[in-house]
């Protein structure tokens, strides 16, 4: 299934941010990028109804199993593009803003070369 960028994004970020806190809510979401809450609100309520993510009682966000995928495959690009930008001269700061852009759009396949380059 293709998704939108945005809840890509939202995945991956809660992804990133258990990784950091071990707990994430939604305000904690909304702080890393830089949205109001009621926005990121509705987009957890999407990202619920649609069974990729569940609320505990204490309001922490949890990925479900297709949730968890989507986001371990956009963080893996993610990660893989910056150092790829980073290895033919891009700065870091534009290398992040670009490798968030492309790990959407970039094909299976161009991905998976651009993984097989020496490092």
């Amino acid at each position: 299934m293709k998704m939108q960028e945005s809840p890509e994004d939202y995945l991956e970020t809660i992804l990133v941010l258990s990784k950091k806190l071990g707990n994430v809510r939604s305000i904690d979401v909304a702080n890393h990028l830089g949205y109001s809450k009621p926005s990121i609100s509705v987009a957890m309520k999407r990202l619920r109804e649609n069974g990729f993510v569940t609320q505990d009682d204490n309001g922490y966000l949890i990925l479900t199993a297709s949730g968890l995928s989507i986001a371990l495959k956009i963080n893996e690009r993610h990660e893989v593009l910056v150092q790829f930008l980073k290895s033919i001269g891009v700065d870091e700061e534009t290398a992040m803003h670009d490798a968030c852009r492309m790990e959407h759009v970039i094909s299976d396949t161009t991905f998976e070369k651009i993984k097989q380059l020496p490092r």
